[in-house]
């Protein structure tokens, strides 16, 4: 009990210490400016509010999701009647052309990877790919067409070539068969 007040000095210390960025915003009087977007020319209106689609787009876009793949439903009916498909790629990037310029700044502010973009590749990148590519960007679609796996191939196939061919088979067989001994 003598080190109490080595004790309270190290807890006031640590919590000074931990909450620093928090009063240094409160007393600087301002947050971090948000990204500012490139907005689509083409059109005026969205699917849905603006405030809506800040705060709840990946709600709307799960939802889409959900609704084709498990309904067969590709329609949707907008606040202002307007129906439009639904379709990341088809519907949002119509529009919002650049996914650097528009998605990945806000996702890169807020600190989130979305994971729409392992499954849907960039219209943009495909574009530029089909001709005129620079070998940087085919290898890049090589691999990406590479890590998803085709239907037809066996799943065997996939294995190291060392595991497929010289090594024995039966109860005892496996990479430490030699370590083991006769039984």
């Amino acid at each position: 009990m003598r080190d109490r007040e080595l004790i309270i000095g190290g807890l006031v210390v640590f919590l000074a210490v931990i909450t620093f960025p928090v009063w240094y915003n409160l007393a600087a009087g301002s947050t971090a400016k948000p990204p500012e977007v490139k907005l689509p020319t083409t059109e005026k209106t969205c699917v849905a509010p603006t405030e809506y689609m800040r705060t709840s787009h990946m709600d709307l876009l799960i939802t889409w999701r959900d609704e084709v793949v498990r309904q067969h439903n590709r329609t949707f009916k907008a606040f202002d009647g307007k129906s439009y498909t639904m379709s990341l790629t088809q519907t949002c990037m119509k529009c919002h052309t650049s996914k650097a310029d528009f998605c990945d700044r806000c996702h890169d502010y807020a600190g989130v990877k979305p994971y729409c973009w392992d499954c849907h590749i960039d219209p943009k990148l495909v574009q530029r790919s089909a001709g005129g590519a620079s070998t940087d960007e085919r290898s890049w679609a090589l691999r990406v067409s590479r890590r998803l796996p085709s239907p037809a191939t066996p799943r065997w196939r996939s294995w190291p070539a060392a595991a497929r061919q010289g090594e024995p088979q039966g109860p005892r067989a496996g990479p430490w068969s030699s370590m083991r001994g006769s039984a």
